[in-house]
């Protein structure tokens, strides 16, 4: 789950890690008044959504009165915003972020994240911090800093120090960011987070560090343990079919392809829309029914399938390990005549009572193409969207 910048820098706050004076507006006055509340005559209009690069794309203004505040907050309020990180998507703007303004002397990068290479919390640090930290590190790989975090020591603050000097900090920034990471390590733990991004950690002319931007996303398996955190969830800037998908349970993403494909199983899911590649075709969504998959399970995934009018033909692709192949075909059946399907439908079936699924299937009267394996399902869903 993803979350918004000011929800961010709340958590951050919990966790005693300097942030610039900030209040939420979600109208043109409010900003106004919340700008008010905040000492100085220098003020960071942001707008809110789930993606970074909003001040390439007009959603960071530096207003210098409250005219000015009024004046920005009603610019972007109400609207929708595209950057080149939301995946071509225009998200709703509802809330601007009413930041103090800083003076800025230097901008640094810091994130937190599990990496999978080396099993560890892993964090990252640049002195090269900004929008372009993508770029430095491919242009400039040396200037990106690594602490892989041993799983029983946990951070310690040499390490934080170390790190400090090798961005070129003096002793009090340094300490100021082990401060700032031993919190991070704590709330990253504490609150089961997937990533955590500061962009930019800034020195400011006063020499203070402070984060000016952040970034936080937590893992939804551990979502239970955190209502606090799922209270906080913005489902206006998530793509309405995965929102319903969730609903009922079913893994779920939007893709831009014409051939839906239901599969149980991650694994076999991405095969799956492999092989449509391999075979010429293109997937439009990548849809995971899980191993305890039912009629109506099913049902609402042919709903979710077909809530796109880009989707020609339907490749189901079951294996019944878990989940008996004659439980799956008459949910199949079920949810063809109660949806209405009007494109094509293959099916391929193996593993448990794959035999009895098949002649439910057969003896179903309905226009579904059998395959006997991935491939020949693949071969057939891009013929039919062919020949439609």
């Amino acid at each position: 789950m993803n979350f918004h910048e000011y929800q961010a820098k709340k958590l951050f706050a919990d966790y005693g890690i300097a942030v610039p004076a900030g209040r939420i507006a979600r109208t043109p006055e409010e900003a106004v008044e919340a700008a008010k509340s905040i000492p100085g005559d220098l003020w960071v209009v942001k707008a809110q959504i789930h993606a970074g690069g909003r001040g390439k794309a007009g959603g960071v203004k530096l207003a210098k009165n409250f005219d000015e505040v009024k004046q920005y907050a009603a610019a972007m309020l109400g609207t929708k915003m595209e950057t080149y990180q939301s995946a071509g998507v225009a998200l709703p703007i509802d809330s601007v972020l009413i930041s103090e303004g800083t003076d800025i002397d230097k901008e640094l990068y810091l994130s937190v994240l599990v990496d999978r290479d080396t099993q560890s919390v892993t964090f990252i640090a640049s002195a090269e911090g900004g929008v372009e930290i993508e770029q430095v590190a491919k242009d400039n790989p040396d200037a990106i800093k690594t602490i892989n975090v041993n799983y029983v020591e946990g951070l310690q603050p040499y390490q934080c120090r170390a790190l400090g000097f090798d961005l070129g900090l003096n002793a009090k920034q340094a300490g100021q960011l082990t401060k700032i990471m031993m919190g991070l390590f704590k709330l990253f733990h504490e609150k089961d987070l997937a990533l955590v991004e500061l962009n930019p950690l800034a020195i400011l002319t006063n020499g203070n560090l402070a984060v000016l931007d952040g970034k936080v996303n937590s893992d939804d398996n551990a979502a239970f343990r955190h209502p606090d955190l799922v209270a906080m969830r913005d489902i206006r800037q998530e793509d309405e079919t995965e929102v319903k998908a969730s609903q009922h349970d079913l893994n779920y993403v939007t893709m831009d392809g014409n051939i839906g494909c239901m599969v149980n199983g991650a694994g076999l899911a991405m095969a799956t829309m492999d092989v449509i590649q391999l075979e010429g075709g293109s997937p439009a969504n990548f849809l995971d029914v899980g191993g305890g998959a039912n009629k109506e399970r099913v049902t609402e995934a042919f709903k979710l399938i077909l809530s796109s009018d880009k989707v020609k033909a339907i490749f189901v692709n079951i294996f019944g390990g878990i989940v008996r192949c004659d439980m799956i075909a008459e949910g199949i059946i079920a949810a063809v005549q109660e949806v209405d399907v009007k494109v094509p439908v293959i099916v391929r079936l193996e593993g448990t009572n794959v035999d009895a699924g098949k002649e439910l299937l057969k003896n179903s009267g309905l226009a579904i193409t059998p395959a006997d394996d991935i491939n020949d399902g693949a071969r057939k869903a891009v013929a039919a969207v062919s020949a439609a």
